[in-house]
């Protein structure tokens, strides 16, 4: 992880409830700029190498934000995904940021469109990439991994904390053998997943965010799964700036069926499909996204589309 730089600052921020939320930023700090949502797992640096370098050839700013519990972020549970952005609201006045392009990777995802739900006069813009989808109400989609989180949410909401201090001190015991582990989880992940894995850049990327993000706690990532088994606090049809969301066809941990399933809900939204790709194919195409969702901020790019229209099919060949 020697040759990975750092970001260009880092920090917390004060939020409501004399909480902190920390965060990493990359790129130029009068750029345009972009919030980075992690995934779940995930912490404030996991944002593709590529990004970062992208950023800061066409003087962009990428800030990557931790999650209650993770990192120097102060634990809390929200009592629903759309509350989270009256933190959001207070950091990106902290760091003078008007108006902001969102993406969301995995769980990241309902925090980026709960952000265009709830800030249509600051967010220009969001892409998702590999989305979860809304579990309860009308909205839910049906199947999929998350269906498991479903079923245990009564034990989850009553073991979060101490389960989050067990999750933490085993990620501290086998800090020195991280990158073994990271080797063993790629090996038995689709091809996809598994190329990309392989390659140092991503490999150093994942490892330097899971553990600098997991040296004092690991709630986070629980937390999350908690809020995706609770209603979201909006519905999808509740964001109105466009969004454009990718999804690989061969995704192992959310469905691509889940989502289509969401696009078809949203009222300005494409789809472009990342052919052949499993779960973390996004991350392979960050170019791509963020020059997507630049353009999602400008007048020339607003397109309401019919509600059942998802776009083309557009093949990315495996990293």
């Amino acid at each position: 992880m020697s040759d990975l730089k750092r970001p260009a600052l880092e920090g917390t921020v004060a939020v409501r409830g004399d909480r902190r939320l920390s965060f990493a930023e990359y790129g130029s700090p009068r750029g345009e700029a972009i919030v980075w949502m992690h995934g779940t797992p995930g912490a404030r640096r996991q944002i593709p190498v590529e990004a970062r370098a992208y950023a800061v050839e066409h003087g962009l700013r990428i800030v990557g934000i931790d999650r209650p519990g993770i990192g120097s972020s102060t634990p809390y549970l929200y009592p629903d995904i759309a509350d989270w952005t009256g933190d959001l609201e207070l950091l990106l006045d902290a760091l003078a940021i008007d108006t902001v392009r969102m993406v969301g990777l995995s769980g990241g995802g309902p925090y980026a469109l709960a952000a265009g739900a709830r800030l249509p006069d600051r967010v220009t813009g969001i892409g998702v990439l590999g989305g979860v989808a809304p579990t309860v109400g009308p909205d839910a989609a049906a199947g999929g991994i998350i269906q498991l989180a479903v079923r245990l949410a009564p034990l989850l909401s009553a073991t979060r904390v101490p389960l989050g201090i067990v999750l933490t001190n085993a990620i501290r015991l086998v800090r020195p053998l991280a990158g073994t582990g990271l080797d063993l989880y790629a090996a038995v992940q689709p091809d996809g997943d598994k190329n990309l894995l392989g390659r140092p850049e991503f490999k150093a990327m994942f490892l330097d965010d899971l553990l600098n993000g997991a040296r004092f706690q690991t709630l986070a990532p629980l937390s999350d799964l908690v809020l995706f088994t609770r209603d979201w606090g909006f519905a999808p049809s509740e964001v109105t700036v466009p969004v454009h969301w990718w999804h690989g066809d061969a995704d192992h941990i959310i469905p691509f069926a889940h989502g289509k399933h969401v696009v078809a809900r949203l009222p300005d939204a494409r789809m472009s499909v990342i052919a052949g790709e499993s779960h973390l194919g996004g991350l392979g195409i960050a170019e791509e996204v963020i020059s997507t969702v630049l353009a999602l901020g400008r007048p020339a790019a607003r397109r309401v589309r019919s509600p059942r229209s998802t776009g083309a099919k557009t093949p990315h060949a495996s990293q």
